[in-house]
């Protein structure tokens, strides 16, 4: 068993850096951002579910945790491994949850910037939306995968909202305007349905912090002071190619005249050990997915000061 050591590996609040895990699924490279691993262990035989989707290989008693085992390989389309006494389960812990990952090999970790990711293109862009960076290390390409995503391919409850909405009941309309940076389609549309539901329309999407940010400081520039005119809130997530929302929120809080624009980091990575993080560049909240309804009472508060 390979155990990851989270709290030493930490890295300084807003260097635009992140550490990536390296593995592989026969030929096909893949990565996932270190913070969300737990530990790395041979297989376990899970017990199987009966009528569960079919790339859930069923679940295992792990340290006093009951976790899903999730076939990553047939979700993405690949052939089973040739040496499966080889295969590694990659435990991983984001959205308050647990899973565990079946996956072929596992490498080494890099450090890298996340200016050396970029977006994949629509022809790399898996149809299930599940690939969401792309990074050349030395001269192989890992593809980062959205988990966030695959986890609401195979558990659609997760994305569901509706529930939420009834709760909150009847809200009137706001004008308050809001930006929004989340690289993944799958949680963007889940917001680009449930903010209006709850009574916020005029909504500005970007992939990445750094669309994000220079459609911000061309406003600065151009508005000046009257930047409120055009934001009163920016909603980002932390794992972005280009520039992640801890950068982001970093530069908007050390700008004289952005500063004063509340800032939700809304991240599956938000925990009791990383929330230090968020507080150090400035994030007036931290709230982890899928706390929608959190999100909202938080916009609410937010936005009426």
């Amino acid at each position: 068993m390979i155990q990851s050591n989270r709290n030493s590996i930490l890295l300084e609040s807003g260097t635009n850096e992140v550490e990536i895990v390296e593995f592989s699924i026969q030929d096909t490279v893949l990565g996932i951002n270190v913070i969300k691993v737990r530990e790395i262990i041979t297989p376990i035989l899970p017990i199987r579910i009966p009528l569960s989707h079919p790339c859930l290989e069923g679940i295992i008693h792990l340290r006093g945790n009951v976790i899903p085992v999730i076939d990553l390989g047939k979700f993405l389309g690949i052939p089973p491994s040739e040496t499966p006494r080889e295969d590694k389960f990659i435990i991983t812990e984001f959205n308050q949850s647990r899973f565990a990952f079946h996956v072929h090999d596992v490498k080494r970790i890099h450090r890298i910037s996340w200016a050396q990711i970029e977006k994949p293109s629509d022809i790399v862009q898996h149809e299930k939306n599940c690939v969401s960076g792309v990074v050349k290390i030395e001269d192989t390409m890992v593809l980062l995968l959205d988990f966030e995503s695959i986890i609401v391919e195979i558990s659609p409850a997760l994305g569901d909202q509706s529930q939420s909405v009834q709760t909150l009941g009847e809200r009137s309309i706001s004008s308050k305007k809001l930006i929004i940076a989340e690289d993944s389609p799958t949680l963007r549309q889940i917001l680009r349905d449930y903010l209006p539901k709850i009574g916020y329309p005029n909504l500005t999407f970007f992939q990445s912090g750094q669309e994000a940010w220079e459609f911000i400081e061309r406003l600065a520039d151009t508005l000046g002071e009257n930047i409120n005119q055009q934001v009163d809130l920016v909603i980002t997530d932390i794992e972005m190619p280009q520039m992640d929302g801890h950068s982001l929120t970093k530069k908007i809080k050390t700008h004289p005249v952005l500063q004063k624009i509340p800032v939700i980091i809304f991240s599956s990575l938000i925990t009791d050990n990383l929330r230090h993080k968020g507080a150090a560049v400035g994030a007036d909240e931290q709230i982890s997915k899928p706390q929608y309804m959190e999100l909202s009472h938080i916009i609410d508060r937010l936005v009426n000061k």
